[in-house]
């Protein structure tokens, strides 16, 4: 699918990051475009971008309120989407909407771990059931499943836990690889691809404060949304520039997306080395870069 104008573009997790990112450079490549988010005002701003980004005033850009987590509610998107676009059909399907939580199984709740794993997965699999039709329905679909380098190494580091997020983007990875069987062969004209993201600059860890499932005293607020900002600020790649390779991907027909310098190292390393890939100076050389970014950023804001 090389060109996007005409087309109708479902993003999950449209309110922020690289979902407000996919929205707003889809319309800009004159998609029509809906989102859904759990946050509408995040929705509104995003909305706004994506129509003064359009090159016309037809296109549609609309809004809707959705948990990814909740089968019935993604059904119900669905269905106002086709009728936002007085359509039996879409041609693209982002299932974007993510947050972290869980790491784990010793110390964070079972709540925390499986409201993670719920977004991160089962709202992966509920869009695809959603939507599935509707896709089929078109001359030409795409769904662009997004993972994460945890989907391929299952760490964030040897002294923190990542399993929830970690085990989820695993199966994202490995549901979008099954799927391209499935689709070759019931329904061939629509494609599958796996998004496979480094260290972007987004508001995940915020947005897992705000969604996610645990609570926290106002001094761990206050600690998150210092961690937040430095997440954002710190990334080797905007979320712009990470959704820009993520729709070349998509025009270029790559089934499997990795996204930033970072991402591709990882991932050389990983296949170079599976067996050490958990041993505890196997990530250094990264987490090394990593943490001079942020005594960098520190250095350069003391007050933070």
């Amino acid at each position: 699918m090389q060109d996007f104008a005409g087309k109708i573009a479902v993003v999950t997790g449209g309110g922020t990051g690289m979902g407000r990112e996919l929205v707003v450079q889809l319309a800009a490549a004159g998609a029509h475009v809906s989102m859904c988010d759990v946050s509408e005002p995040n929705m509104v701003e995003t909305a706004r971008l994506a129509q003064a980004a359009a090159p016309a005033s037809d296109i549609r850009i609309s809004t809707h309120s959705a948990d990814v987590s909740d089968e019935a509610a993604m059904f119900v998107f669905r269905d106002e989407v086709l009728a936002a676009h007085d359509s039996d059909h879409v041609n693209l399907l982002f299932n974007n909407a993510g947050l972290s939580g869980g790491g784990s199984l010793f110390t964070d709740s079972r709540e925390s771990w499986e409201r993670c794993f719920d977004v991160c997965f089962h709202g992966v699999r509920y869009g695809t059931l959603a939507f599935l039709d509707a896709l089929v329905a078109s001359d030409e679909g795409h769904i662009v499943n997004t993972s994460s380098v945890n989907g391929f190494w299952a760490s964030i580091g040897n002294d923190r836990p990542h399993t929830a997020y970690s085990a989820a983007k695993f199966a994202v990875k490995g549901f979008t690889e099954a799927l391209i069987t499935d689709l070759a062969v019931n329904a061939p004209h629509v494609r599958a691809s796996v998004v496979m993201p480094g260290h972007i600059g987004t508001s995940i860890v915020q947005n897992s404060v705000d969604f996610g499932a645990r609570s926290l005293t106002e001094e761990e607020r206050a600690m998150a949304a210092v961690a937040d900002r430095l997440f954002h600020d710190m990334a080797p790649m905007t979320a712009a520039q990470a959704s820009t390779v993520i729709l070349d991907g998509v025009r270029a027909g790559k089934w499997r997306i990795v996204v930033g310098d970072d991402a591709h190292r990882l991932d050389e390393a990983v296949r170079a080395n599976p067996e050490g890939a958990y041993e505890a100076n196997f990530g250094d050389v990264l987490f090394a870069e990593l943490r001079a970014a942020t005594d960098e950023l520190i250095a350069a804001d003391p007050g933070s």
